[in-house]
């Protein structure tokens, strides 16, 4: 498992979650030590506005997360804050606002893991909240509508920087709205994340026009995953319950293998059960389409080795529809994923609309390499672009 992998990360719908999305992925991952220790030079963090929609002075840039022992947010001048219940200020919300500055942005990236969220037009309202051992920060969830990020047009990238590597992706798991991609530099040169042109507004349309997924979308502010879409009644919760229901039939009566580094496991479904044998004995009961969106539940990824690789297979031939074409698990040609009028349109319309066809639509998308992942051992810069809206 790489060590930016969405299955290590905790998702909620509830708009003050502490640290949510990614609190337990940001405290596993990052590097131990308070914030106000010695740390190596930071990572050049270039933020570029190629947006054409938004200048300068609209856009505004917050790096927050985890050092290992702290939520902390990164100052203008690359400084490692642990995050205080003081920082509120009176409206109820901290001001970690980052700006923009020229053409290029620089901003010196401490070890941590984190998020960089980048808001268009206001700035977000992130509230310093009593977390049981210090102070935690309620994220934007800009899927449920009285957040008070709701009306705000803003999208994030995911990091780990730590001990000289960094490990960076776009996110649309949670939802989309702000065209990012990201440049990598060290042992080589790496991108991902950038989208044709014209293909922010296609998203919308493509999402729109799929039969069960129009209320995805909200204006021309985002588009929500359909797994938050559950939560708030805008996505039906048997959407994929015909499909689940096809497949449990199907391995009914032949086998059904899945490969992982740990081997191939054979498995066969019994009632509401699927079962394998092969390297270790593993199970998985009936998922509901919730879990299947998610990749939780019924398709939860322990980081064991065994269940959580097949899991993770499992989840993703789920979101891409390719249980019923195939009975030989991963698939790898994507010309063979989200075929069908019932499938995951979210993530099919994200994919069309990358240049290099990868991005996060769902937890384990980054099964066969398909995530807008990137990583390097050796980082000596990053860039993060908005890219055109139209």
């Amino acid at each position: 498992m790489t060590p930016l992998s969405r299955r290590g990360l905790l998702r909620t719908a509830v708009a003050t979650a502490l640290a949510a999305p990614a609190a337990g992925f940001l405290a596993q991952r990052a590097s131990a030590g308070g914030p106000q220790q010695p740390k190596a030079a930071g990572l050049p963090l270039k933020i570029v506005n190629n947006s054409g929609a938004y200048d300068n002075g609209s856009v505004h840039v917050y790096i927050v997360g985890n050092d290992g022992t702290h939520q902390c947010y990164v100052t203008p001048g690359g400084e490692l804050k642990q995050v205080q219940l003081s920082d509120n200020g009176p409206d109820g919300f901290t001001d970690y606002a980052i700006p923009l500055t020229g053409t290029e942005t620089t901003v010196q990236l401490p070890q941590m893991s984190g998020r960089i969220y980048i808001a268009c037009g206001e700035k977000l309202k992130f509230k310093a909240v009593d977390g049981g051992q210090g102070a935690a920060l309620a994220y934007p969830a800009g899927w449920v509508e009285s957040d008070p990020n709701y009306p705000v047009v803003h999208d994030c990238a995911e990091f780990t920087h730590k001990n000289g590597a960094m490990y960076c992706n776009t996110t649309m798991v949670d939802m989309f709205s702000v065209p990012l991609a990201i440049g990598l530099k060290g042992d080589k040169d790496q991108t991902t994340g950038t989208l044709k042109p014209g293909a922010r507004a296609r998203v919308f349309d493509q999402v729109r026009s799929a039969d069960g997924f129009s209320k995805l979308v909200v204006d021309d502010k985002r588009v929500i995953a359909p797994g938050h879409g559950i939560g708030s009644g805008l996505f039906a919760d048997d959407y994929f319950a015909p499909y689940i229901d096809e497949v449990w039939s199907a391995y009914a009566g032949k086998d059904l293998k899945v490969t992982t580094n740990a081997g191939t496991f054979t498995g066969r479904v019994s009632g509401d059960t699927l079962s394998f044998s092969g390297p270790a004995q593993v199970s998985f009961r009936k998922p509901t389409t919730k879990d299947v969106l998610f990749c939780d539940g019924a398709l939860a990824a322990p980081n064991d080795g065994t269940t959580g690789p097949v899991a993770a297979v499992l989840g993703a031939a789920f979101n891409r529809t390719t249980l019923l074409t195939t009975a030989e698990q991963p698939t790898t040609d994507p010309a063979g994923f989200y075929q069908g009028d019932r499938t995951h349109h979210y993530a099919k319309a994200m994919h069309a609309a990358t240049e290099d066809g990868k991005a996060y639509g769902f937890a384990f998308d980054d099964v066969a390499g398909f995530a807008s992942y990137i990583e390097d051992g050796a980082a000596r810069e990053m860039t993060l672009t908005l890219t055109p809206f139209e």
